[in-house]
């Protein structure tokens, strides 16, 4: 457990970056109150009742506490995995980021009911879906995951030859 102890660090980093941007924003912004920053990026302030890309928002509400529940049985077995693996530098950093961004995530479910999302990004008239810090994390994670994957199978393979 000692040695996994920093990819809890950065996971306790990445809640901390999530919670403190977001209440800057719920301090500054009113509900869909928009701040052009350049020509390709707003701040926003928006609620998010579903999960990536507002995938089940218009929901009855049943759907916070499944995405609670999804979130609390994600966060065990990324822990798990970090516990059991804490060498592999790439893997754990890119499960730190997830696991980081699955707590921030989810401390906003549970005070909120909703998730709070503020970043904007936009082109010619086309508006990716506003996200967050966490959610940041959770992608960069999710990709260091992937090239880790290639790169750890491809180690194995040249290691069989």
């Amino acid at each position: 457990m000692l040695s996994a102890w920093r990819w809890f660090a950065l996971a306790a980093a990445v809640v901390l970056a999530d919670q403190v941007t977001k209440a800057i924003v719920l301090g500054r912004f009113a509900l869909g109150e928009r701040l052009e920053l350049t020509g390709f990026f707003n701040m926003v302030l928006v609620y998010n009742k579903g999960a990536a890309f507002s995938f089940l928002s218009d929901a009855a509400g049943w759907q916070t506490p499944a995405l609670i529940g999804f979130a609390l049985v994600a966060i065990g077995i990324v822990g798990t995995f970090i516990v059991r693996s804490p060498g592999r530098r790439m893997l754990c950093t890119g499960l730190g980021l997830i696991l980081g961004g699955a707590l921030g995530n989810l401390i906003d479910r549970l005070r909120f009911g909703q998730v709070v999302d503020f970043l904007d990004f936009h082109a010619q008239g086309w508006h990716w879906p506003a996200f967050n810090v966490a959610d940041s994390a959770i992608t960069l994670g999710a990709a260091l995951i992937i090239l880790e994957g290639f790169l750890h199978h491809e180690g194995r393979a040249r290691a069989s030859s």
